[in-house]
């Protein structure tokens, strides 16, 4: 199991792209922490999230 902002999904074995594409986040307006380490966008392809992992999403909101 993955902590997903605060979380448990049965996502391990999964890569970050594939994560993504079951949400409804927009990459274009998302960081990603695992293990409080920042991933680059590049990465998301190669990034398999493994059990005990702890992600953050964070989505950027434009407003004025």
């Amino acid at each position: 199991m993955v902590k997903v902002n605060g979380e448990l999904l049965p996502v391990d074995g999964k890569t970050l792209s594939e994560y993504l594409e079951t949400t409804s986040f927009d990459i274009r307006r998302i960081v990603i922490e695992r293990n409080e380490e920042i991933v680059s966008k590049s990465d998301y392809n190669d990034v398999i999230l493994q059990d005990g992992d702890i992600v953050e999403v964070v989505s950027f909101v434009g407003g004025g």
